[in-house]
């Protein structure tokens, strides 16, 4: 039997500006594969964001999207540096290591929310970082996934824009 690989997540992408940070908990593979965070055409995550701030569909180029996020304060990073992990599933993360979210958090201090992008990364933020006195005062949030499988609750992309609009919206910077 072959073992999983040892995925890593990305660089945070983050600047002063920042003031909310959308954690993920590891990219998949499609976005490992293109180096992009939500490099999954199918992911709602782009979807979202524009939405969210009426701006239409998402920019084609990646960089354009990245600068739209920056223009509006958010941040993006996952919970997890590493995992092993077959395939794209949360649910098949094995032997985590946690990225360092208290040392974003020092070096953009700007940071009042943390969304987290579904349950797993919600979990380990509770799991790893209850205590942390950077995250004293913090927001966190629990969004629905932005993945594009269904659940009992979310089933496509306009029920998690109304859960999305309803949590995160307060925060946003228009």
């Amino acid at each position: 039997m072959e073992s999983a690989p040892r995925v890593e997540s990305f660089p945070p992408f983050a600047d002063d500006r920042s003031r909310i940070v959308i954690l993920g908990s590891m990219p998949g593979t499609a976005s490992l594969r293109a180096y992009q965070y939500y490099g999954n055409p199918r992911n709602y995550l782009w979807r979202l964001l524009y939405a969210l701030h009426d701006a239409g569909e998402p920019a084609e180029r990646y960089e354009d999207r990245l600068a739209f996020a920056a223009g509006r304060g958010i941040a993006l990073w996952d919970v997890l540096a590493s995992c092993v992990r077959p395939g794209s599933l949360d649910s098949d993360i094995r032997e985590a290591v946690p990225n360092d979210i208290p040392g974003l958090l020092r070096r953009y201090p700007g940071i009042r929310v943390l969304a987290c992008n579904g349950s797993k990364s919600y979990g380990e933020i509770g799991r790893r970082y209850r205590e942390a006195p950077e995250l004293e005062g913090k927001t966190v949030i629990r969004l629905p996934s932005s993945s594009p499988i269904p659940t009992p609750s979310y089933r496509g992309f306009e029920d998690r824009l109304d859960a999305w609009r309803e949590l995160l919206g307060p925060y946003l910077t228009k």
